[in-house]
């Protein structure tokens, strides 16, 4: 029996996305910038693309920035702001930031840029009086996780981006975990800047979009051809942005019935999971993502029982789940996200997440708990009895 239990990391094409590249790619592979017969066959699915992925985000379609993914898409929100000034000014984020916004936010930093990570509280939320004392007359930028991949959390940003832009500052937020599985109201968020990724939503790898309210300047990273509203430079990937703006159509056509289900699953497997002795769950049970399934594991024994340890025990059950750690040349690293939470080192190299889609039943969340609990059951380290 095979489960796949990873769909924050990827989920699998659609069927029907698939085969609308390959539609693409046989029949509208033209430049859609050139002006003949080819290239406008090509740019009609762009466009076509960019409306159903504006559709999902309940957005204007000159809003929708095509870029290869969420990665790019943060890059392109914080690097395009930085980018217009030419002294170093303040900017926020919250110290739960997936590496797309860290990792630029750091180099703004070796640059003379001051960035502040906003502290989380035990269930990973921001508390929105941290941000209004953060903010300075010099913030330009405030970044703040829509959905938190590694344990769940969903942030308050209606208020979180209300807070930044009544001081002036533009708000920003990763939605890669939430777009396609709860509403997205752009127009009605006081967010400036959105990012999404396909391949998070049934789509192919290789595809994202940034989603820019009117009026917001950025500047590019890419020099060029000027595509994209002059934004994101270099011939469009049509058939993947094809594939991507299907993938956001069905997604938002699915979101009322898809949705409550995640959710029924999600909460059968913590129910099913609840009386496992030293298996934490993590992250805010009520505000929480609804596919999204963590724990970490109590008093781990660091040599047998960790996460990466329970990843690979239940991959040889054919389970696929992900750890919340990171594994670099062997070496088990603890949790950034889970010590921002106020996690032990220990704790912090214990996290697992399970992430529902929607290929999962109800017959692999209760095969998921029988196995996780026999696993842990194996791996815990049995008390040694004394000889008299």
């Amino acid at each position: 029996m095979q489960i796949y239990l990873d769909y924050s990391a990827t989920t699998p094409p659609r069927s029907e996305v698939v085969a609308l590249m390959q539609q693409v790619m046989a029949e509208q592979w033209g430049n859609p910038s050139s002006l003949h017969q080819w290239g406008q066959r090509a740019a009609v699915a762009l466009e076509r693309a960019r409306v159903q992925v504006a559709e999902l985000l309940n957005a204007e379609p000159e809003s929708i920035v095509f870029t290869a993914g969420g990665t790019e898409s943060d890059n392109l929100a914080i690097m395009g702001v930085a980018r217009q000034y030419t002294l170093p000014q303040h900017i926020i984020i919250s110290s739960v930031e997936h590496s797309a916004i860290s990792e630029p936010a750091r180099w703004l930093e070796q640059q003379g840029w001051q960035v502040t990570h906003l502290p989380v509280n035990g269930q990973g939320r921001v508390e929105p009086d941290d941000l209004k004392a953060a903010l300075q007359p010099n913030t330009v930028l405030v970044s703040i996780i829509y959905g938190q991949s590694e344990v769940g959390t969903l942030q308050p940003i209606e208020v979180l981006g209300k807070i930044a832009q009544e001081q002036g500052a533009l708000f920003h937020t990763d939605a890669v975990q939430v777009a396609g599985r709860l509403p997205i109201h752009v127009q009605q968020l006081p967010v400036d800047l959105l990012s999404v990724s396909s391949h998070k939503l049934y789509g192919p790898q290789g595809a994202g979009a940034l989603y820019i309210r009117p009026g917001v300047e950025l500047v590019p990273l890419l020099s060029g051809g000027g595509q994209e509203f002059r934004l994101r430079s270099g011939t469009q990937a049509v058939p993947t942005i094809a594939g991507f703006g299907l993938a956001a159509e069905l997604a938002a056509a699915e979101l009322t019935t898809e949705t409550p289900r995640l959710i029924q699953l999600r909460d059968r497997l913590f129910d099913q999971l609840a009386d496992v002795p030293g298996l934490i769950p993590t992250g805010d049970r009520l505000h929480r993502l609804p596919h999204h399934i963590s724990f970490h594991l109590n008093d781990a024994d660091g040599e047998r029982l960790n996460g990466k340890a329970i990843v690979r025990q239940m991959n040889l059950a054919g389970i696929g789940i992900s750890s919340g750690s990171a594994c670099n040349s062997g070496k088990l690293i603890p949790s950034p996200v889970l010590l921002a939470m106020g996690y032990s080192s220990r704790a912090a190299k214990s996290g697992i997440r399970m992430t529902i889609g929607r290929h999962t039943t109800e017959a692999d969340i209760d095969w998921t708990a029988i196995v996780l609990k026999q696993i842990l059951e194996r791996l815990t380290p049995k008390p040694v009895l004394s000889s008299w």
